[in-house]
């Protein structure tokens, strides 16, 4: 299959190895707490995932009875969500989820998940995508977003690189730039058979808590609730990860 220049960081030799390579993500301990979380907020109305992928969230939500819709820019990964059983039936428009809409609207659930508002790697360009959800809600409806807190205090004075992976053949590590809020994840991978490495980078914004909540009230979304996890545990200071809810009023 040709790559899709299209696609950005997720061509099809990403797409292909996404599912195993997130496999602990697909486990039912993380994955059934969110497919939960979302199914209550959305109850009879319709949710649609921004950065849906390859279905991981999309997939059992839909199985539990809520009509999904996604919006996605790699087409290779909306291809793998679409070979999946079951994936045929959710339909997924082509497109930057900081400006896609989907054809239908009024959904009473639109979310984000596994740090992907990070993936928009200017400001303007996460404010453009709370601006882009709420515009999908109906009165009353929710964006969820779920992504980490930066964990800045891993970086002594002088350092702007934290590993995170290392076993002989793979490396990987987060550069921050704490001027810009710019960083990267980047991986090291050498053939043992050959000795031949590769190296991908990948770039990111990270984006903290009450800026986020500023960013939802220029879109005219208010905070409902934040916890440090699906399961609704207190969010606190020393909380790694959150997933926010925001409100469209009615």
């Amino acid at each position: 299959m040709a790559e899709n220049r299209g696609d950005g960081y997720f061509p099809e030799r990403v797409a292909a190895a996404y599912d195993q390579s997130s496999a602990r993500m697909f486990d039912a301990e993380v994955l059934d707490p969110a497919v939960d979380f979302l199914a209550g907020l959305a109850g009879d109305g319709a949710a649609v995932e921004f950065g849906i992928g390859t279905g991981r969230v999309a997939l059992p939500l839909a199985a539990r009875g809520v009509p999904v819709h996604g919006i996605e820019l790699s087409r290779a990964m909306a291809a793998r969500l679409g070979a999946k059983p079951g994936g045929a039936h959710i339909p997924v428009t082509i497109g930057d989820f900081a400006h896609t809409r989907a054809p239908a609207g009024g959904f009473a659930v639109a979310y984000l998940v596994f740090n992907t508002i990070m993936n928009l790697t200017s400001q303007a360009a996460q404010v453009d995508c709370f601006r882009n959800a709420a515009a999908h809600l109906a009165p009353g409806g929710c964006f969820v977003v779920e992504t980490a807190v930066p964990d800045l205090r891993r970086l002594p004075p002088g350092q702007d690189a934290v590993p995170f992976q290392a076993d002989g053949v793979s490396w990987a590590f987060d550069r921050y730039d704490v001027a810009t809020q710019a960083m990267s994840s980047n991986y090291v991978e050498v053939d043992p058979r050959t000795g031949q490495g590769s190296y991908r980078s990948i770039p990111f914004r990270y984006v903290w808590p009450a800026e986020l909540d500023l960013m939802a009230e220029l879109a005219g979304l208010r905070l409902r609730e934040r916890w440090s996890g699906w399961t609704r545990a207190p969010f606190t200071s020393e909380s790694g990860q959150h997933v926010s809810v925001w409100e469209k009023p009615r």
